[in-house]
């Protein structure tokens, strides 16, 4: 029974990683980084900023992930573009690519 909970939480722990890890090749091919930038601002917020403002916060994952799907803007300051609908990413797409952003430290 231990080794059974023991395997059990390993796969979690490696599909987190393996999550973790295909987030920003996700990001790359659904090109996320044409607007944003991991460390830095481009047309749109850092990924890291993006991370600072939302983490902790209750619905803040699916709020961002619709935002991704169908477009929004006027959350950040600044000459920065509303964000267009991205109908190349699938909800489920959307949220693990929040997931990761939200990770970001």
């Amino acid at each position: 029974m231990k080794l059974l909970a023991w395997l059990l939480a390993a796969a979690v722990w490696l599909g987190m990683a393996a999550t973790a890890q295909a987030s920003p090749v996700l990001a790359k091919d659904k090109k996320c980084f044409v607007c944003h930038k991991v460390d830095r601002p481009g047309l749109g917020p850092s990924f890291h900023d993006v991370a600072r403002r939302y983490r902790g916060q209750a619905g803040a994952q699916e709020a961002l992930a619709n935002k991704v799907l169908k477009g929004g803007g006027g959350a950040w300051k600044g000459p920065m573009p509303s964000m267009p609908a991205n109908t190349q990413v699938s909800p489920a797409e959307a949220r693990q690519l929040l997931r990761w952003i939200l990770s970001l430290k």
